[in-house]
């Protein structure tokens, strides 16, 4: 799959899904292959720190975290979007991020390029993207770019322009990046 798109909001239909959407909308129409994975009634349990991971080279837990990350694994380009809670990324989509510290021993995500997008109601959506872009630098995914909405109910970030016009824009870059000669 060349990208993978992964919407961390516990929202199935939110604005955090409809950016990233956008983004892999963009990738679809310029040819490439693409999957779209939401957090949402999936369970991610927090990492307990216990360092099996290290010997053993997976996690030790049981949810639905390894099939999320088995298809971030097969991507070329992830796009990882969260929605902010409190200035920060949501707690489930942390809790994703936490657990792919089981990926970092053996570099299982080196050599990807990555694409952050937050989305907030008002304020935060700068620490979410720090958040966001620490995750993939520790992963040394090449990162292309970030796009920050504004929205409350579901769809309001349709409005904000400036956000869809950048996540259209970094969907064309994914294509220019994948499909260089086309």
């Amino acid at each position: 799959m060349d990208v993978c798109g992964l919407s961390g909001s516990t929202r199935l239909h939110g604005n955090t899904a409809a950016l990233v959407n956008i983004v892999l909308d963009q990738c679809t129409a310029g040819g490439l292959s693409t999957n779209f994975v939401s957090l949402a009634g999936k369970e991610i349990q927090p990492c307990t720190g216990c360092e099996y991971c290290s010997t053993e080279h997976r996690c030790i837990l049981e949810d639905d975290w390894e099939a999320v990350a088995d298809m971030v694994i097969d991507a070329q380009v992830l796009v990882v979007g969260g929605p902010v809670y409190f200035y920060e990324v949501c707690g489930h989509l942390k809790n994703f991020i936490d657990r792919t510290y089981s990926l970092y021993h053996d570099k299982r995500l080196i050599g990807r390029h990555g694409v952050a997008i937050a989305v907030h109601a008002d304020k935060g959506a700068e620490r979410a993207i720090e958040t966001l872009e620490a995750f993939l630098n520790t992963h040394q995914f090449a990162f292309i770019g970030s796009v920050i909405g504004r929205g409350f109910k579901a769809g309001d970030v349709l409005n904000d322009r400036r956000a869809v016009s950048e996540a259209e824009r970094l969907g064309d870059a994914i294509v220019h990046l994948l499909r260089p000669n086309d």
